[in-house]
């Protein structure tokens, strides 16, 4: 298998750095949650609403994700890194939780732009048998972030700033990615796209209305599902694990940095495992280990039972996005790819993102966490069954092969 050139290796090292704060903004705010919600004032049902509003930034980043088709990846992949540093900077100096929220949300436009981004653009820029494993390592970065946020956030939280400096610490890429950004290169594809094709770049409707729209909604429908229960598996566990499992902060914060240390290796084969055996197979695994490690970290007893399961859950989280990042730039033409992405995931996939914080919030003010979370694992369940009946097998194709299968 040819090597990797110096430009892919510097490249992937780049969108790497830039997943990994992806991780750590996710696993901060679940971190924090307790301890912002005291500070701010903030009711168990007023988190889940705050956790909506803030994750809506998800969906209003499809207007950036959808400019990399016109401006090119290079370009909104810079803008989104600085706008990301910013905003969370500014998020440590929130002093209501209404200011708070709204920095958050703008954090999470540039914040997810910037990660689907990163993905259309490594689904160019690799070479078809290895583009799986390149996803899956991009996704066990941002798994990375979450890694470091579980082992700084307790020691962050014991400073005179509190939750504050775990969001301040997030501005460090700026000083980083504005430096690292120069020796960036737009895509391949991107710039051999011929005067035709420039000129099928329409309007946010005109993408819906060509021959991708079943393949959007169908990725749409995947997304969805799956995020309803992923978006509530890490953020609302150490709620869990502290009103109905008696942990501390403290214990909070080992029992997630175990369980994301266990994850990484896994993780890191996810993507090998799609090359390996196809997407098809190696998400049929990978959503088989989510539904049971999510269901047994809100439902077992025990700190190694939980922490085992939430390994798990923890892998399951973070492997599936390879599974669906790869249909999601593999299915769609160069001319459209950014746009269907952004409609599939950000536009419509999201809405399960963001309207399931506070439906799993109401149900906890009622059942508990561990009743509320567990329940949302017969949505990846779902997602699997239209995944195995709608999506076709990509491995190993070029993205010119695959782009309307």
């Amino acid at each position: 298998m040819e090597p990797f050139s110096a430009y892919q290796r510097r490249l992937l090292a780049f969108l790497g750095v830039a997943t990994f704060f992806e991780g750590y903004d996710m696993f901060a705010l679940a971190q924090v949650l307790p301890n912002l919600r005291e500070t701010l004032h903030v009711s168990r049902a007023g988190a889940g609403w705050m956790l909506a509003a803030i994750n809506a930034g998800t969906v209003i980043a499809y207007l950036l994700v959808r400019l990399a088709d016109r401006i090119g990846r290079r370009r909104v992949l810079s803008i989104t890194i600085v706008g990301y540093a910013l905003s969370s900077l500014a998020s440590a100096f929130a002093p209501n939780a209404w200011v708070f929220t709204a920095l958050q949300c703008l954090a999470r436009v540039f914040l997810i732009g910037e990660w689907a981004v990163a993905m259309v653009i490594a689904a160019e820029e690799y070479p078809a048998a290895r583009r799986g494993t390149v996803l899956g390592v991009l996704q066990a970065c941002s798994s990375l972030g979450g890694i470091v946020c579980a082992g700084v956030v307790p020691l962050l939280l014991r400073t005179p700033f509190g939750w504050r400096a775990v969001f301040a610490v997030g501005s460090v890429p700026l000083a980083i990615m504005a430096v690292a950004r120069r020796g960036l290169r737009e895509t391949r594809r991107f710039e051999a796209r011929d005067a035709t094709s420039v000129a099928q770049v329409g309007g946010m409707i005109d993408t819906l209305r060509s021959p991708s729209r079943v393949r959007i909604l169908q990725l749409a429908a995947i997304w969805f599902l799956t995020y309803v229960c992923t978006q509530n598996a890490v953020t609302f566990w150490k709620e869990f694990a502290v009103a109905e499992r008696g942990f501390s902060d403290a214990a909070v914060g080992g029992a997630i940095t175990v369980a994301a240390l266990a994850s990484m290796p896994l993780v890191f084969l996810a993507g090998r495992l799609l090359d390996a055996v196809g997407r098809r197979r190696g998400g049929a695994v990978i959503y088989a280990t989510l539904v049971c490690g999510v269901f047994g970290a809100y439902s077992l007893h025990g700190r190694a039972a939980l922490t085992a399961a939430l390994a798990l859950a923890v892998f399951g989280s973070s492997a599936f996005f390879a599974v669906l990042n790869a249909y999601s730039t593999e299915l769609f033409p160069t001319e459209r790819r950014a746009a269907a992405f952004a409609w599939s995931n950000n536009l419509l996939g999201r809405i399960g993102y963001v309207l399931s914080p506070p439906v799993v919030g109401f149900a906890a003010e009622r059942a508990g966490w561990g009743a509320a979370v567990r329940s949302t694992t017969v949505f990846p369940l779902l997602a699997l069954v239209l995944l195995l009946l709608w999506m076709p097998e990509t491995r190993g194709r070029e993205l010119e092969d695959t782009a309307g299968a």
